[in-house]
């Protein structure tokens, strides 16, 4: 049997999240409400492509199979991540507390790994990609959506691209100044405070050490001119 074609365009989502689009990952809206068959034993499974690579793709080839492996893409220039049942994207779309959202490209650990073919590893370059869900039950392919736009990822600048300053230096440089410049504040100031207190004690000390030289002075003992013995004539 010829699987569905489901009337459904994946999309980045369009709320206001922090980093919707990074270097190596990218956010899109969740497939909800999407799949007729809402079994439990459906699984729901993002496709990864290279843009150019859609036309070639085999949707029947199955997921967490050796020409779906995140580790060998883009060389297979496409691969399968994010299965899940169908009962985690419910009806309706979406709540105020849902978060209705998949973050493509946030596994680090198991980017290696090839035991791990469904990998929701980071993206290897800017892309551009194209992506599409697909529902598969045991062995057999139920639906599939369409192909997403282009996504193109953010490009790492370049350190002779970091922005610098009309004095030529770079804003990290200023920081780092301005960093250095205080600690050495912070250890003049101290080093300032050691000396007074270095001070005060020696001041301390003189004065015990004159205190005690006037009081040997006191204790000496004068000899009396009539304890001499007589002059001869």
């Amino acid at each position: 049997l010829a699987a569905a074609h489901v009337g459904y365009v994946p999309e980045l989502t369009q709320r206001p999240l922090a980093a919707r689009v990074t270097a190596s990952t990218f956010v899109l809206e969740q497939p909800r409400c999407i799949f007729a068959n809402t079994s439990d034993d459906l699984m729901i499974w993002l496709v990864v492509a290279l843009d150019g690579a859609t036309a070639q793709f085999d949707p029947r080839t199955k997921p967490e199979t050796p020409p779906l492996a995140f580790q060998t893409f883009p060389n297979n220039t496409a691969y399968a991540t994010l299965g899940t049942s169908v009962a985690n994207y419910p009806c309706p779309a979406s709540t105020s507390r849902d978060i209705t959202v998949l973050r493509v490209g946030s596994e680090t650990a198991c980017r290696l790994n090839a035991s791990r073919p469904s990998c929701n590893g980071p993206l290897p370059g800017p892309g551009p990609y194209r992506v599409k869900f697909v529902a598969w039950k045991s062995s057999q392919l139920e639906a599939e959506t369409d192909w997403s736009e282009p996504i193109t990822l953010l490009r790492a600048q370049p350190a002779d691209m970091v922005p610098v300053t009309p004095s030529g230096r770079s804003a990290g440089m200023i920081v780092l100044t301005s960093i250095l410049s205080i600690l050495f504040a912070v250890l003049l100031a101290c080093l300032v405070a050691l000396l007074v207190t270095c001070s005060e004690a020696w001041g301390s000390s003189s004065v015990f050490s004159t205190k005690a030289d006037a009081v040997s002075v006191r204790r000496y003992n004068t000899h009396h001119v009539y304890d001499q013995p007589a002059a001869r004539l």
